[in-house]
């Protein structure tokens, strides 16, 4: 194998790849990428046996073809290294890699390209075309709901579904739902409905753009596929039954507490300096006209801030986590923000009012 590439060129791809590899290794292979150089291009292959990447970058000049294994973290802080605009050489020699730049020289160890474990697709499988930038907003506004190691494994993720000419995305942690949609042209035959790894979650709104640029999306029965440009990017999905999230969003909720939403967020940013740093507890006094965000923490320290606000409902106090709070008023995009309360032991539903296609529901604590 031999080829030469320029470091812009090889860098973004290569640290896009080297994202998916995990530090941790059970299997010595799974910390190497795959390198496969055909005559006019280099693919870049990353894994963890749940995720794989592949990327191909284009190549000039004189090409030995072949397929080769190496260190991921190894090459990436290499290349990272090396001078902008720098020139960058590879050639196989028996089991090692050898890298040259001008005056550097890296002597890197290889595994076989045989021994790389391949993510096949088998299943009959369902596409859809999107924007990449309707995707992105999706995944952006609603990935912080999701759970993080719950043993209810199936909140470790995210729900994707297509039906009804509707890209919805739902995310929950037992504690606050987030769920998101947007109109799609394409409506495949039985739709789709799957659960995203976190980890895929992640590292796929790294590659997403904000562009109309289109995204394929291949869905199979226990996988995901998705194709951008020169990128491909396939997840194992979570098996195991979503909550009805449907029967989670309340829909009785008859006072509207309707604010600025950056005003709103800045106030409970500034009461919620001074909660409990474990429990994030914030109490909400809402009264005709305003509402008062209220913390306390086990030091006696309090803070209270006050926003006027479009309320005309009864005096209530109802207690929060504020981050979750903060979460949500924070991914919405509209200028307002409307909260619909039922009682101070009811979940609240967050929304923009007319403006947007985001409801974020979250549950109310005892401060």
């Amino acid at each position: 194998m031999k080829f030469g590439i320029q470091r812009e060129a090889l860098l973004r791809p290569l640290q896009a790849v080297s994202g998916v590899v995990e530090r941790k290794q059970t299997m010595p292979i799974l910390a190497n990428i795959l390198l496969t150089v055909s005559p006019r291009s280099l693919a870049i292959t990353g894994t963890d046996l749940e995720l794989e990447l592949v990327t191909h970058v284009a190549l000039e000049g004189e090409v030995e073809e072949g397929r080769v294994t190496v260190p991921a973290r190894k090459l990436t802080d290499i290349v990272r290294a090396l001078p902008e605009d720098a020139e960058i050489r590879f050639e196989q020699e028996g089991e090692k890699m050898v890298v040259r730049s001008g005056r550097s020289r890296f002597t890197l160890a290889t595994l076989p390209a045989t021994e790389f474990p391949a993510m096949e697709a088998r299943e009959e499988a369902t596409r859809l075309q999107v924007p990449q930038g309707h995707l992105k907003g999706l995944l952006d506004r609603t990935a912080f709901a999701m759970a993080q190691q719950d043993v209810r494994y199936y909140l470790n993720g995210l729900l994707l579904e297509v039906g009804d000419h509707t890209l919805r995305s739902v995310a929950t942690d037992g504690h606050r739902l987030a769920l998101c949609e947007c109109g799609t042209e394409h409506d495949p035959e039985g739709g789709i409905r799957a659960i995203v790894p976190r980890k895929a979650v992640t590292e796929l709104a790294k590659l997403l753009g904000e562009d109309e640029e289109l995204v394929d999306i291949e869905a199979g029965g226990s996988y995901l596929r998705f194709r951008l440009g020169d990128t491909g990017f396939t997840t194992k999905l979570i098996d195991g039954r979503f909550p009805d999230y449907e029967q989670v969003i309340p829909s009785g909720n008859r006072h509207h507490l309707t604010a600025d939403r950056r005003l709103l967020r800045e106030t409970l940013q500034r009461a919620a300096i001074l909660s409990n740093e474990k429990y994030r507890g914030i109490r909400l006094e809402i009264r005709a006209g305003e509402v008062a965000a209220v913390a306390h923490n086990p030091e006696q320290e309090e803070a209270e801030a006050t926003l006027e606000v479009d309320y005309n409902g009864p005096e209530m106090e109802i207690g929060f986590n504020a981050s979750y709070l903060l979460d949500a008023l924070g991914a919405l995009d509209s200028e307002q923000a409307r909260l619909q309360l039922a009682d101070s032991n009811s979940s609240c539903l967050i929304d923009g009012g007319e403006e947007g296609d985001c409801r974020y529901v979250v549950m109310p604590m005892r401060i």
